[in-house]
């Protein structure tokens, strides 16, 4: 008989319904305001600290909802904005700077959805509330950088030919390489030529080769400092587990970063600010350090202290940058001491191979370089910054290294955990500075969405009634269509990662309510023809869907076509309205033309039908 679905047609049906709607469950159950407690590089959480934090906030009569300690993490769940407030200022007094406190939205999601990956819908800066930072990049830094880079290079590279120079030294934006004679001059010219041919060389009075990059090598080397830093601070944001942050380029120097949810925009400019550079550098072990302390620093060393404040003499020549490093996990030695196991890139490897090849035996320091911004501003009122140095690791050279290599050494778990971290997340190419800051606020945020909620409600009772009214009993099976095509958007914006609703796309939530009862429309209409040209019921319910089929195809596919260009080249509320209009699209789609012929087969098909209420 016509219009009797399958049982596979029917399973996969209830099934997709099923799945959306349990993926959209988290959303209901809403947020808790919550203070979040985390260790800084010195520190470390433990129970201890855990006991302290329950002490502290009984003492001050402040009612805990939940206490979660987990990766290293403290989140104390509070009941309202003012008792947050409250306890994120006392625990701050009472745990001091070693730690960071910061106030934050947790979902209370049941531990049950948890564990299936059910979490609630992100939702945007401007719905959520949060932090908005313009940040710009230090050029000047990144082409010292890789001018610091060329002079290392050119001392290997001179050194294994075999061409004798007298010094390798940076100046202003060159490098310049004295040699003792003409010939060798003539000779290093050619091989470096040959070898650099993204820079330019030019001979100078005094038997000086001057290098300079060249145009092109500047663009590419200020457009890498820019995406490098970008994919660093994202990385940074996300494995610290604040907040899931937007950050995109902006113009030719500039960041954006929004972190929502964040309420404490001090911790959020911890976060950013503790973004710098790794450097891996030898320890000078041909100098005395106590001549050095009482200064008589050689030329070619520099102290630098370590963790506990311990001067260390190393070797000012750089044998490798953190910007090599392409992964980083914390582990045990074969005797259970900590340890840091690292991978670099190509380039990084053959650098670490040949700065290890005649250092076998020799200590090597990693050292963790911070830029502080000072109040001070150049010629150019750009901010200018200062240069932090500390020793974090010392570890001996046991064999010539490559791309794979471990550093010992350490004296804790905690402490290769968060080396791992560090040299993992990555060094910026260049420091940064904050040059605008904005805070949208939660109760601003909570006012877009109560508003992007009554649009979403009335446009949907309107439609609803609509339907109701016009198409009668089908209207209905159309309305269930509609409520359960909105459960399978939030559903399925839950279950997409790094996806974040936006103000924007709460509007193209509300565009899809008014599409998705498109192709019922067409059905239904072309039912309607059907009857009038004299059809049976079942007749007209079997032509009506296949005929309209078509039609109801190519219209969405050229809209979603559409909304994958605005996805393409927009950026940020583009995006975030052509996301939700791809997705209401896709299910309203399945709704209209499978949901909804389940739905009727199993209510009209099947049977001998006189009549159709349409």
């Amino acid at each position: 008989m016509l219009n009797q679905t399958s049982i596979w047609k029917v399973l996969i049906t209830v099934f997709v319904v099923a799945m959306c709607a349990l993926y959209a469950l988290p959303n209901i159950y809403g947020e808790d305001h919550a203070v979040q407690i985390s260790a800084g590089r010195d520190a470390q959480v433990t129970q201890s600290t855990v006991a302290e934090v329950e002490t502290t906030l009984k003492a001050n009569d402040i009612a805990i909802k939940r206490l979660e300690f987990e990766n290293d993490q403290i989140l104390v769940r509070v009941s309202d904005s003012d008792t947050q407030l409250k306890a994120r200022e006392l625990l701050e007094k009472q745990l001091g700077d070693d730690f960071f406190v910061a106030m934050n939205l947790a979902p209370d999601t049941p531990a049950w959805l948890e564990e299936i990956g059910g979490t609630p819908m992100k939702l945007g800066l401007d719905l959520r509330g949060g932090v908005h930072f313009l940040m710009e990049v230090d050029m000047n830094e990144a082409i010292n950088k890789a001018l610091e880079d060329a002079v290392g290079d050119f001392r290997t590279a001179l050194r294994e030919e075999g061409l004798r120079y007298r010094t390798v030294r940076q100046v202003e934006e060159h490098v310049d390489i004295v040699f003792r004679d003409e010939e060798t001059l003539d000779s290093a010219e050619f091989f470096l030529r040959n070898r650099n041919r993204d820079l330019t060389f030019t001979e100078r009075d005094g038997l000086v080769l001057r290098a300079s990059f060249s145009e092109a090598r500047l663009a590419e080397i200020r457009d890498y400092a820019v995406k490098q830093n970008i994919t660093i601070i994202r990385n940074r944001v996300n494995q610290l587990g604040v907040a899931e942050p937007l950050v995109q380029k902006q113009g030719a120097e500039r960041i954006v970063v929004q972190l929502p949810g964040i309420q404490d925009t001090a911790r959020a400019k911890e976060i950013l600010n503790a973004t710098a550079t790794l450097e891996f550098r030898m320890l000078d072990q041909t100098n005395d350090i106590r001549d050095a302390l009482n200064g008589r620093v050689p030329a070619g060393s520099q102290i630098v202290e370590d963790q506990q404040g311990v001067p260390q003499l190393l070797e000012k020549r750089i044998m490798l940058t953190g910007n090599h490093i392409i992964d980083a996990n914390s582990g045990v030695d074969e005797y259970g001491i900590s340890q840091v196991n690292i991978s670099l890139d190509s380039e990084g490897g053959n650098k670490m191979s040949r700065a290890t090849r005649g250092n076998i035996g020799r200590p090597m320091a990693t050292v963790f370089i911070e830029y502080k911004a000072t109040d001070e501003r150049d010629e150019n009122d750009k901010l200018v910054f200062e240069k932090h140095e500390e020793v974090i690791s010392v570890a001996t050279i046991q064999a010539q290294l490559g791309s794979q290599f471990r550093i010992t050494g350490l004296d804790s778990p905690k402490e290769a955990r968060d080396l791992a971290l560090l040299l993992r997340a990555g060094a910026l190419i260049a420091p940064i500075q904050i040059v605008e800051e904005r805070t949208v606020g939660p109760s601003l945020g909570q006012e877009n969405i109560d508003l992007g909620m009554q649009a979403i409600m009335w446009g949907l009772a309107a439609v609803l009634v609509f339907m109701l009214i016009y198409y009668k009993a089908f209207g209905v099976v159309a309305n269930v269509a509609l409520l359960v095509n909105l459960v399978m958007i939030v559903g399925i914006m839950s279950m997409i990662p790094g996806a974040a609703l936006s103000l924007p796309g709460m509007a193209g939530i509300v565009l899809t309510v008014g599409m998705a009862v498109d192709a019922n429309v067409l059905i239904f209409e072309r039912i309607r023809e059907e009857l009038r040209d004299g059809r049976s019921p079942q007749q007209a319910i079997h032509h009506g869907y296949d005929s309209a089929f078509s039609t109801i195809l190519d219209a969405n596919i050229t809209t979603f076509i559409a909304g994958m260009i605005l996805f393409a080249v927009g950026t940020g509320p583009i995006k975030g309205f052509s996301i939700t209009l791809m997705i209401g699209i896709c299910t309203s789609m399945f709704t209209a033309i499978l949901f909804t012929r389940v739905l009727v087969n199993a209510v009209w098909g099947g049977r001998r039908v006189e009549k159709l209420a349409i």
